[in-house]
């Protein structure tokens, strides 16, 4: 009796087909492309890698919780184990760390690939992503954030993505704070923190964080919410951190819509003074983040984003097929050849009885032109 269970995949994990593959591989392409004319170079890291390098360059080098999002196994010519990636910008990081250590700075980097987590995120079952990225390491200024983000943006347009919205943060705002505008016992950082991230203004009052209420009010669309945050700043203490925000606006224009809020903290726990988040219309959840951060490791300024265009992909309509052009029995290779340069798909003729329609050619090669079926 046929087992009914054997083709079934793992949960969170899907074969792409034909049409999908192709919007894809198409959007991958686009995306890569539009870095690579800004001057990224493409680095291909391995898939696996020791599990010790991999978790001591991520969260902070938080190598325990790093581990158990991936899955790991031993390596039987080494004897130590080894990790399938979860995250491939910390593979970038230790490449600039290492191999690229001498190259000049800044260096510029960008990557696609797949990783893969053992457990998925609440809100995306998937447990298998394509993820795209750029980083440009040996400076976290507010010219290298507005060239990221920039970046990111015309990325994401050049995969699909319509009308795209970024949203700013400010990771570090409550430490900058309460290191002398808003002072704070270093006990109730943490709580004021998280409360100021999940928007709660009873908490964040009996957290201590009563002089911090005002920032929960600046958020929204940028030019109101910077205006707002720079009353709320009386004493200068964000003063250049709102100025690198207006100099990143600055340079996005037109390209996108901008937000602003101050106080969150989801997905930027590593980053310094700038984070953002990408979105695009009609495609649901994160279409991306990035921001300024320290290289795991050395500590090195860097700045760059992640892109996981899956859920854009999934959202498009898939294109046809391009024009397929079958080739009978006995045509010229050297017509095919041409013909191919030139974009055109071909199937050759396998026997004399195939029906060209059927195996899916809209084209039938007839002398040295295409004929439409």
């Amino acid at each position: 009796m046929t087992d009914p269970t054997r083709d079934l995949l793992p949960i969170g994990l899907e074969d792409r087909l034909p049409a999908a593959a192709r919007a894809l591989t198409r959007a991958r392409r686009a995306a890569l492309d539009v870095m690579d004319a800004h001057g990224y170079d493409r680095v291909i890291p391995p898939l696996v890698e020791f599990e010790r390098s991999l978790a001591s360059r991520m969260q902070g080098g938080d190598s325990d919780s790093a581990s158990r999002r991936m899955f790991r196994f031993v390596d039987p010519a080494s004897l130590r184990t080894l990790a399938l990636r979860s995250d491939m910008t910390v593979q970038v990081g230790r490449i600039a760390a290492t191999s690229l250590a001498e190259a000049p700075r800044p260096l510029r980097l960008c990557y696609a690939g797949e990783v893969a987590t053992i457990t998925s995120d609440q809100l995306d079952p998937a447990r298998q992503r394509l993820q795209l990225g750029a980083e440009l390491i040996g400076s976290d200024s507010a010219a290298a954030a507005g060239e990221v983000v920039a970046l990111a943006v015309e990325a994401l347009k050049a995969a699909g993505a319509g009308a795209v919205s970024v949203d700013f943060t400010l990771p570090d705002l409550v430490d900058t704070l309460a290191a002398r505008a808003m002072p704070l016992e270093a006990s109730r950082i943490d709580a004021v923190r998280r409360e100021l991230d999940g928007k709660d203004a009873g908490a964040l009052r009996d957290a201590g964080g009563a002089d911090y209420l005002p920032l929960l009010y600046a958020a929204g669309p940028f030019d109101e919410a910077i205006a707002r945050l720079a009353q709320i700043d009386a004493g200068g203490a964000l003063a250049s951190r709102i100025d690198g925000l207006r100099q990143v606006a600055e340079r996005l224009g037109n390209s996108a819509r901008i937000t602003l809020d101050p106080t969150e903290r989801h997905g930027f726990e590593y980053q310094s003074w700038f984070g953002f988040t990408l979105y695009a219309e009609g495609v649901r959840g994160t279409l991306g983040r990035g921001g300024t951060y320290r290289l795991g490791g050395t500590g090195e300024a860097a700045t760059g984003f992640t892109l996981y265009i899956d859920p854009l992909v999934d959202a498009m309509d898939q294109a046809p097929a391009a024009d397929l052009l079958y080739l009978p029995p006995g045509h010229d290779p050297d017509i095919a050849a041409r013909l191919r340069a030139i974009g055109w798909r071909t199937i050759a003729a396998l026997d004399d009885g195939e029906d060209p329609a059927r195996i899916g050619c809209t084209h039938l090669l007839e002398g040295d032109m295409p004929r439409a079926l």
